[in-house]
């Protein structure tokens, strides 16, 4: 089993106690370089350093990650890997790429992701200002996608985002609560909870 762990900003003390725990339990832990090695210091003292390198070199970047995948693939197969991701594993993070090599080449490795604080809800702290309203996240690629909160009629939105261009819908009701549930495109209720969050791509 493989696990990708946030582990916040940067300061040891925010990554979260689920994210300690398996830092602490797991076979083996892997870190995308030292910043990553740092943070986690205080909970693991051996993690396995890997290169992910910021480059544009696609050819170079992919065969750093097939190698990196190879150097996981044998502890995730027989026990508990984790991979601790800075921020939150799924925004703007290398873990979504590391997954498509295992699926093409593991594709008997299970996989899992733990939430962390994000530097998107870090900044706001660090900046001590407050954002409610709507605000606009990207990194620049023409990849486009939406997130909106407190949807109380998902349906009737998704329909208005269509509009727009949106085609993939996605709700999150209660969210690691009791009844937390996750509705595709073609199930979006007409209600939901106050504490949900759709999600629109084209």
């Amino acid at each position: 089993m493989l696990v990708a762990v946030g582990i916040g900003p940067g300061d040891p003390e925010l990554l979260t106690v689920k994210a300690v725990k398996l830092i602490e339990k797991a076979d083996q832990v892997f870190v995308p370089g030292n910043v990553a090695k740092d943070i986690i210091a205080p909970y693991r003292a051996d993690p396995v350093v890997l290169s992910f390198p910021m480059t544009a070199d696609e050819d170079y970047i992919k065969r750093c990650i097939e190698q990196n995948a190879e150097t996981i693939a044998p502890v995730a197969k027989e026990g508990l890997a984790v991979f601790c991701i800075l921020g939150d594993p799924n925004f703007y993070g290398t873990f979504g790429r590391l997954c498509d090599v295992l699926d093409e080449k593991y594709p008997d490795i299970a996989y899992s992701t733990v939430p962390g604080v994000s530097s998107i809800t870090a900044f706001a702290s660090a900046a001590q200002i407050s954002l409610n309203g709507g605000i606009e996240i990207t990194d620049g690629s023409e990849n486009t996608a939406t997130l909106r909160m407190k949807v109380r009629r998902p349906k009737e939105m998704a329909d208005e985002l269509r509009k727009s261009g949106y085609t993939t819908f996605i709700l999150a009701e209660k969210m690691y609560m009791d009844g937390q549930k996750i509705y595709q495109t073609d199930e979006l209720p007409e209600e939901s909870a106050y504490f949900s969050i759709l999600y629109a791509g084209k």
